[in-house]
């Protein structure tokens, strides 16, 4: 299902009352034109699976957390934020998940990003 990212929230909470109460990923994909927030929910009595898809302009690259919902949000939204430059509003800082020792800059998931240009190699 495609929403409004100022539907996200509302969207989440009313699929774990219906009872998808698993978060199995949360990814983006960038579309250049647009990146898409990908929200995989899972039934753990059904066993059914649920996406969610929320498309972000790349000017606007900001979505709220939805931890409150899902606590195993944590960790996939850290990485929207250092993979994509998403921000995830709603939870304070975002501390570094994957590229902890990162010296470069930019956002090695989109595809604007160019590797070699002011890549550093990691220690």
């Amino acid at each position: 299902m495609e929403i409004r990212k100022e539907a996200l929230v509302q969207t989440c909470r009313g699929q774990k009352e219906s009872g998808f109460d698993y978060l199995k990923k949360i990814t983006a994909v960038d579309y250049l034109n647009y990146i898409e927030v990908v929200y995989v929910l899972y039934s753990t009595k059904s066993r059914e699976q649920e996406t969610v898809h929320v498309k972000l302009d790349p000017t606007d690259l900001s979505i709220e957390s939805v931890m409150d919902v899902y606590k195993a949000a944590d960790w996939y939204e850290r990485e929207l934020a250092e993979m994509f430059g998403i921000e995830v509003t709603g939870r304070g800082k975002v501390k570094r998940l994957l590229l902890e020792e990162w010296n470069g800059s930019g956002y090695p998931l989109l595809k604007s990003f160019e590797w070699g240009k002011d890549y550093k190699k990691l220690k």
